[in-house]
């Protein structure tokens, strides 16, 4: 689990950096490796954000997530890890990353990180 996916994430200039606005892109094919059975996890992340001077560029977000594809991860980790990483590359006024996890033994999860979170403000 010390793979840095993170520098494979691109981010183009806010052409409206002065303004206020909510973008999301919602990824309902993500996958990532159950690091007890082997098995694959299934899940939507949905990013929500409010920009500050840069955007994510889609086709580097998307490379960057399938790099999931073969790691075994537990879901509050791999959620924690994305956001960090998003944010490190975008640098967002506001963002929040939820990850909704499709059922394995009668159980689904859903997992949702803020940024700034509490102890930031």
């Amino acid at each position: 689990m010390s793979t840095d996916f993170g520098d494979l994430l691109e981010t183009f200039d806010n052409p409206y950096a002065g303004r206020n606005y909510t973008i999301e892109h919602t990824c309902p094919e993500f996958t990532s490796v159950c690091p007890k059975t082997g098995q694959p996890d299934f899940g939507t992340l949905v990013f929500t954000y409010v920009p500050n001077e840069l955007c994510i560029e889609l086709k580097s977000l998307k490379m960057y997530l399938q790099r999931y594809r073969n790691e075994g991860i537990f879901y509050e980790h791999i959620t924690n890890r994305i956001m960090d990483d998003f944010v490190n590359a975008v640098k967002p006024r506001w963002a929040n990353l939820e990850s909704r996890w499709t059922p394995r033994g009668g159980l689904s999860s859903v997992i949702v990180v803020e940024y700034p979170d509490s102890e930031d403000e």
